[in-house]
């Protein structure tokens, strides 16, 4: 058996100094996978998430089961301020954007899909903040009409914007990569104009741009690596690359997450200003 000790003092550690923050926790939604373990199905999210969320964006990071229509959206609404759709080693369902779905191309979690995309349909549409990494991303796309470029690195003139193999995380999520972000967006905002260096992983990416996206950065072989949805009515960025990874010593990473957190927190004090005049 694995020793979890050291990741368990880290993790105390981590949330230790999460007191330091903001003594209010507004509640988000941060989305799980649907994965085996001691043959039991398990709803899971990885702990790297979690941390950001607490340390990064100083909220309380809240774990939805992956039940599809099952959940009642507007419960889960009524009580969060923000939605965070995680990365994962599954992908997206192709027949959710037209696509041909191949062995070569999975796993897939389609238990995840049918909860993710009304999550992010539903978050931008009340103009709840919402945050989507990696396959956030790409989830992201997808509700909105896009489609999706499967196994990227076959592809002429494209990158290979896999994790290199190695067993060593640190080096797996190395920054490396130059994007260019693009000026006026949300992205510019928070980390200025120019360019910037992330730790992108991945092989598939943006096909066709969904609706009311706009791209905000571009890596240099042209992959869409960050959007926004145009005119929203609160933060709803998506980004490719893994900012909770060093959230704790990149400063693009930490922005990301300070900015998400800053906007979560003033849907909450909105709800609370709007729930005192209706009290009054």
């Amino acid at each position: 058996m694995t020793n979890r000790g050291p990741e368990r003092a880290r993790t105390s550690a981590i949330l230790q100094k999460s007191e330091k923050l903001l003594p209010s926790q507004p509640l988000v939604a941060v989305s799980a996978d649907e994965c085996e373990l001691y043959n039991y199905l398990w709803h899971a999210t990885p702990l790297q998430y979690l941390e950001a969320a607490v340390v990064g964006a100083g909220v309380f990071p809240l774990v939805v089961p992956s039940l599809g229509d099952r959940l009642d959206l507007d419960q889960l609404f009524a009580a969060v301020d923000g939605v965070l759709i995680t990365g994962s080693g599954s992908n997206v369902h192709p027949s959710l954007y037209g696509g041909e779905a191949r062995e070569v191309n999975g796993p897939y979690d389609q238990a995840r899909d049918s909860t993710t995309l009304p999550l992010i349909r539903e978050a931008i549409d009340r103009g709840v903040p919402l945050l989507a990494i990696c396959r956030g991303l790409q989830e992201m796309n997808v509700a909105l009409g896009g489609t999706l470029a499967t196994e990227i690195p076959e592809r002429p003139g494209l990158f290979d914007h896999r994790e290199p193999p190695n067993d060593n995380r640190d080096e797996r999520f190395a920054v490396r990569q130059t994007l260019a972000v693009n000026s006026g967006g949300w992205l510019s905002q928070i980390l200025g104009a120019g360019t910037i260096r992330v730790n992108s992983l991945h092989r598939q990416a943006i096909g066709r741009l969904g609706a009311r996206l706009q791209i905000e950065a571009l890596a240099e072989d042209g992959i869409v690596e960050a959007v926004s949805v145009q005119n929203a009515r609160a933060f709803a960025v998506g980004v490719q690359w893994h900012p909770e990874f060093w959230v704790e010593s990149d400063e693009v990473s930490a922005r990301i997450f300070h900015a998400f957190g800053d906007a979560v927190r003033a849907h909450a004090a909105g709800r609370t200003d709007i729930t005192r005049c209706t009290v009054d």
